[in-house]
């Protein structure tokens, strides 16, 4: 195992040059550092990240203390703990007289200890790992091969040993003469190196699937721009490899077929802490590689369509497409062309034949969003579709086969619908084979403040920008709200907020109806707890239903919770748990 081993989560702190320096939130502003500039970038908990600038001569301390520059409420951290500074290209780690000490790569220090990239710094149950990169930016920050495969090894090690994303990609590149610009697009953390002929890596840390999908893709509008043809694979360590080896060949396996940047693979919710979305989710995890169709049930805004694509995307038909069609947001007539298709000449301005969505989906899978507004003659033709898997199109007399698999989701009670006749019970029971109800986000109130965090840093992420943090009263109240609107309203109130805030949001960032009292949450009277306590009984319990469901194994346990591995130990230790060694060969 790597140096970080540890029974305790490790935030973790990564020292980098070149980037364009941030304050930390509460902590000291430092003045813009001369040139060559550093900095260190800090992942908090499962993803949240933050730049604390570090020039040349300023102490960034860390300790309890309010006056410390990274303040750690941990009683294993003393008031003022540990310093770091940076004099000229020499960095130094020093201990403050603090009574658990500080460690270098697992030894305990004396005096200032110089660091050097690699190094791995323990100050409580905070792991900081120093990297350097390049100080000024060079004219050109276009690496050699050998450079860009040594840089790669070194983050994919990070990534395998630290549970951290990199994406990495190879861009094919028609002309050299937009390199200059290109790389400019890029952070100062990122590299592009050469590769054979045409083709650059390029190297992106701590950008997922989604984020560094974009990121190419950005690359390519770029390029496309200047009218220069470019063409692009990506991937991502470590889900689709751990070498460099591996990665590589994916890459240019993806080029040889002439594969653009994978999708955003949809991560279904970003945050699974409630018992009744894990249920949901393993769910999914069940019937997705089934054919069988799914009934997605619940209010409008709680993330149906997410449930969609999470079972699309772990089904054996991901690489095929998935079409989606809303039936409430178009009348019957054209509904009925969109889903089957036409043929020419079928009516007034049918000049070509048209593909419908179900033959569009074929080999895929086909959403149909509120499905208890199709009016019912078209609810006998889905039945029949459903039964026989051949459309004719409108206007046709041909029947042609399809193999789209169905999921349809609904707002509405469609048993009551059924017995009120604006819903046909054959279909019902057809297009129910697997039935899913999400809960609404007011019934799962410990996804509240981790779904706003992700909403937070994707909406920043798209604007280049460092994510701001959400202070105590934005936090108070967006757990007191009810969120009518659910998940789509949670994150259109973090998008209003993020162009309204600048290195913290608060509560004034948010919409006024959030402090609305008909909209608040009442807690339960019986128990008599605060909006915080509810909130820890909530993840505490999740916590141990998904500990007891992988028998103990930690990482499984924290993959269920869609949490990082040492984010879960931190969380056990605040709770108090302690799980005996897993059944199936330890905690790990």
């Amino acid at each position: 195992m790597g140096r970080c081993a540890r029974s305790e989560y490790c935030a973790r702190f990564v020292l980098a040059m070149g980037t364009e320096p941030q304050t930390l939130a509460g902590a000291t502003e430092l003045s813009a550092p001369p040139a060559p500039r550093a900095f260190l970038v800090i992942t908090i908990d499962d993803g949240g990240s933050r730049v604390v600038d570090l020039p040349e001569g300023v102490d960034v301390t860390f300790g309890r203390s309010r006056g410390a520059t990274i303040t750690l409420d941990s009683e294993k951290v003393s008031r003022m703990h540990a310093r770091v500074r940076r004099t000229g290209d020499v960095i130094e780690v020093e201990d403050l007289g603090s009574r658990n000490g500080t460690r270098v790569n697992g030894d305990k220090i004396e005096g200032p200890r110089r660091l050097v990239t690699g190094d791995e710094v323990t100050v409580g149950p905070i792991l900081a790992v120093v990297g350097v990169t390049s100080g000024l930016r060079r004219t050109s920050t276009i690496a050699d091969s050998a450079a860009g495969e040594a840089r790669l090894a070194s983050e994919v090690d990070r990534s395998v040993r630290y549970h951290r994303p990199v994406t990495v990609a190879l861009i094919r590149i028609a002309s050299d003469a937009i390199l200059d610009q290109i790389e400019r697009a890029i952070r100062p953390m990122d590299l592009i190196a050469e590769d054979a002929g045409d083709d650059y890596l390029v190297i992106l840390p701590e950008l997922g699937r989604e984020d560094g999908a974009a990121a190419v893709q950005r690359l390519l509008d770029f390029a496309r721009t200047a009218n220069v043809p470019a063409s692009a694979a990506t991937a991502l360590c470590p889900e689709d490899g751990t070498t460099v080896e591996a990665l590589i060949g994916v890459l240019r396996a993806g080029l040889r077929t002439g594969r653009m940047p994978r999708a955003p693979a949809p991560k279904g919710m970003p945050v699974v802490l409630d018992p009744a979305m894990q249920r949901v989710y393993t769910l999914v995890e069940r019937i997705a590689d089934t054919s069988m169709t799914v009934l997605i049930l619940g209010e409008t805004g709680v993330g149906k369509e997410l449930v969609c694509e999470a079972i699309h995307q772990r089904s054996s038909r991901r690489d095929r497409p998935l079409i989606k069609l809303n039936c409430a947001a178009l009348p019957e007539s054209l509904l009925e062309s969109e889903l089957f298709g036409y043929e020419r000449g079928a009516f007034t301005g049918a000049d070509k034949r048209k593909v419908g969505f179900f033959e569009a989906a074929d080999g895929g899978t086909l959403f149909l969003d509120e499905i208890g507004d199709m009016p019912l003659p078209l609810q006998a033709k889905l039945l029949r579709v459903l039964e026989r898997k051949v459309i004719t199109r409108v206007g046709g007399t041909s029947e042609v086969a399809t193999d789209a698999r169905l999921i349809a989701a609904t707002h509405r009670n469609l048993d009551t619908d059924v017995r009120a006749g604006r819903f046909r019970q054959d279909l019902l029971f057809r297009i129910g084979g697997f039935t899913i109800a999400v809960p609404p986000l007011r019934d799962r109130p410990a996804e509240i403040v981790p779904l706003a965090e992700h909403f937070v840093r994707t909406a920043a992420g798209e604007q280049a920008r460092v994510p701001p943090i959400l202070a105590d009263d934005a936090r108070e109240a967006l757990t007191g709200y009810d969120w009518p609107g659910n998940v789509r309203e949670l994150r259109n109130a973090l998008e209003r907020a993020l162009v309204l805030a600048t290195d913290t949001i608060t509560a004034t960032d948010l919409p006024e109806r959030l402090h609305d009292a008909s909209h608040r949450v009442r807690p339960p009277i019986a128990t008599g707890a605060d909006v915080r306590g509810q909130l820890a009984e909530v993840e505490r319990a999740a916590i141990v239903a998904a500990l007891e469901a992988e028998s103990n194994n930690q990482t499984r346990a924290a993959r269920r919770l869609g949490l990082s591995r040492r984010a879960l130990i931190y969380k056990m230790e605040k709770y108090g748990l302690k799980p005996p060694p897993s059944r199936d060969g330890g905690n790990q």
